[in-house]
């Protein structure tokens, strides 16, 4: 890895591409509030409009326990925000003729081939069926494909992977760990609702046994390579543990005082947070990033900066091309970016919005994005046609085509659905406008 700061300061002023630059300062007084009350540790922010840089915060602190602070090369953890990155790699070898959206996952990973939807019961006995379909490459990328996660908490086919080794996190290997998943019940027949899940690692999985390339080779090879993004990656070397930030946690005082960690609380929070608290997770200086990773996740392995996941967003913006590396076609791109789920329904419709505090009423999904289909009934401020994503320590990015806008932000706190920054964000970007 190497750093790149110097392309995520401001290139133009405000007013050039449209924003009121005062009421663009109301997003910095809105996230210093989040840190200077304890509720966030620090906290990054770059918006542009046009392609060009218009307004850039950074305040807080990147490690709170070292007292250091946000800069320019944070390396930060994005979870989820690698799971577009990898439906990008997918829909590459997609667009090779590698294999039809509509193919098997089974031709790849043949355990797939004898997957069950569960009928009923519980973790200690359970009854399963014949799906009426099987995965499929596009059942993955749309989290259609019956597969759920552990850490939902929600039904007993998320229980049956707690059971079986997944517990915030892999078993194994992204082999061993497809094999796992293959073997345990689906939670629905593939292709008939949305459910978040290991779907992007198991098409991870499909891109190796394509390409013939380990995924983190894959990856540096065609995506992050060509496109500049130096301090990208599944883990933290050496030389950069310095800029590496601490992740947090929040629970309340009394599952913490539970946990035996009696130690000093931050300062009160708004009445709504009442009786939370932000404890440390992952000590950027024995973090298992820190070594190779158990599992190449492709749904949330990878570590990145500001300065990467700008020209990541900016790669689409300008539909699949930046600074002469073309990494996905245009029309590609156009359509992961639009809504893929079964008769046009929205997220609320067709899925389970458990794991984030975004408004999924009158949004859609893709191919790796969430698509807006009518901001009006998502009651957030946005465009048609708006495509993002966001990770599980509160980080987010957008894209907006049609007021030709990218937002990408970053900080480090477990769960997402804590405080309600992406729509506040939103709020506080579109008033900005003029």
């Amino acid at each position: 890895m190497g750093s790149i700061t110097s392309d995520i300061e401001p290139t133009v002023g405000p007013a050039e591409v449209g924003f009121d630059a005062g009421r663009l300062e109301r997003i910095a007084a809105h996230l210093d509030r989040y840190v200077d009350d304890g509720r966030l540790p620090g906290v990054s922010v770059l918006l542009t409009r046009g392609g060009q840089i218009a307004y850039t915060h950074r305040y807080g602190q990147r490690d709170c326990e070292r007292s250091l602070p946000v800069t320019a090369d944070t390396i930060y953890r994005i979870y989820s925000m690698t799971k577009p990155i990898v439906s990008v790699a997918a829909m590459q070898l997609y667009e090779q003729g590698c294999f039809q959206l509509k193919d098997p996952v089974s031709r790849w990973i043949p355990e797939f081939a004898n997957a069950r939807v569960f009928a009923g019961g519980n973790v200690m006995q359970y009854q399963t069926r014949e799906p009426a379909s099987e995965v499929t490459v596009h059942s993955l990328l749309t989290h259609t494909s019956g597969l759920t996660y552990d850490f939902h908490f929600a039904n007993e086919v998320d229980a049956l992977y707690r059971a079986n080794g997944f517990n915030w996190g892999a078993p194994g290997n992204l082999e061993e760990t497809c094999e796992a998943l293959a073997s345990l019940p689906l939670l629905f027949d593939p292709g008939t609702e949305w459910n978040y899940s290991y779907s992007t690692d198991v098409l991870g999985r499909v891109v190796e046994v394509v390409s013939g390339q380990s995924l983190d080779e894959y990856l540096v090879d065609h995506v992050i390579g060509p496109l500049g993004m130096t301090d990208t990656g599944f883990q933290v070397p050496p030389a950069d543990v310095e800029r590496f930030a601490a992740n947090y946690t929040t629970a309340t005082l009394a599952a913490r005082e539970a946990a035996g960690n009696t130690g000093p609380t931050p300062p009160a929070y708004r009445p709504d947070d009442a009786g939370l608290t932000r404890t440390l997770m992952d000590d950027p200086r024995t973090s298992a990033y820190l070594g190779p990773p158990k599992i190449l996740s492709g749904g949330g392995g990878l570590v990145s900066t500001m300065g990467d996941y700008h020209r990541f967003t900016q790669m689409l913006r300008n539909g699949g091309e930046l600074d002469g590396a073309r990494v996905i076609g245009r029309r590609t791109l156009e359509f992961m970016a639009s809504n893929h789920l079964p008769g046009g329904t929205d997220l609320t419709e067709c899925g389970r919005a458990l794991f984030s505090e975004a408004a999924f009423d009158g949004v859609g999904f893709g191919l790796g994005f969430s698509v807006v289909l009518d901001p009006a009934k998502a009651k957030v401020v946005s465009s048609k046609g708006e495509f993002a994503w966001g990770g599980a320590a509160s980080t987010a990015f957008w894209v907006d085509p049609v007021e030709d806008i990218t937002l990408v932000f970053l900080t480090q706190l477990l769960p997402s659905s804590v405080h309600p920054i992406r729509p506040e964000l939103k709020a506080l970007v579109y008033q900005a406008l003029v």
